[in-house]
Formats: C-alpha cells, structure tokens, sequence
C-alpha cells in the first residue's frame, strides 16, 4: 500500500511530497539504513536513518528542535502503522515553517 509522505534530502528546501511504498524494505531504502522515529504529534512521525549522525551523513535541517542528517521522510501515523501525512502538516510545509535550514 502506498502512502503520501514529504521526503527531504538535505540539498531540498522544503522537501517533495510524493507517493512512496508503506514497507520496512522501502522506508530503510529511503533513508539509507535502519530506521528511527521521532513522533512530534500523535498522527505525524519524522522517520531517519538511526545512524546518520555516527556515519556522518550531510546536515538537513533543524525539525521540532532536532537537528536531523540525510534523508527524511515525514509520514502519518495511524495506530500502529504509518499513513498519510496529515493535510496540516503539508500546510506548514507549504507555508516554509516546516523546517529551519542548518548555519
């Protein structure tokens, strides 16, 4: 099944909103390694590569106040499982609120 999620490489401003497969394999292929999340809402969730900071992977950007490196990808959360990003998260993205870029 897919799902609507923002990915946003570190060379991006504000990310790209796309359709992406909801697995394990493809999520971990997208950021580059085993995933992490970190849930800044009860239905959004930024997910990242766990180890990007120890393999030192290019800056992104600042996000809820956590700096994150390489790829991200922001997706929905629904229960247990990821799902379509909330419409209010595409809003701040849209608005340029979403992310602060790295000095």
């Amino acid at each position: 099944m897919k799902i609507k999620v923002i990915i946003k490489r570190p060379d991006e401003k504000n990310g790209h909103v796309t359709w992406i497969e909801n697995s394990l394999e493809n999520l971990q292929r997208t950021v580059g390694g085993f995933i992490e999340t970190f849930t800044f809402a009860t239905d959004c969730t930024i997910i990242c590569n766990e180890e990007g900071k120890i393999q030192e992977l290019e800056p992104n950007c600042y996000c809820i106040g956590e700096l994150f490196v390489g790829t991200i990808v922001i997706a929905g959360v629904k229960g247990d499982e990821f799902a379509d990003v909330p419409e209010k998260v595409l809003q701040m993205r849209k608005k340029g609120v979403l992310f602060q870029p790295v000095m």
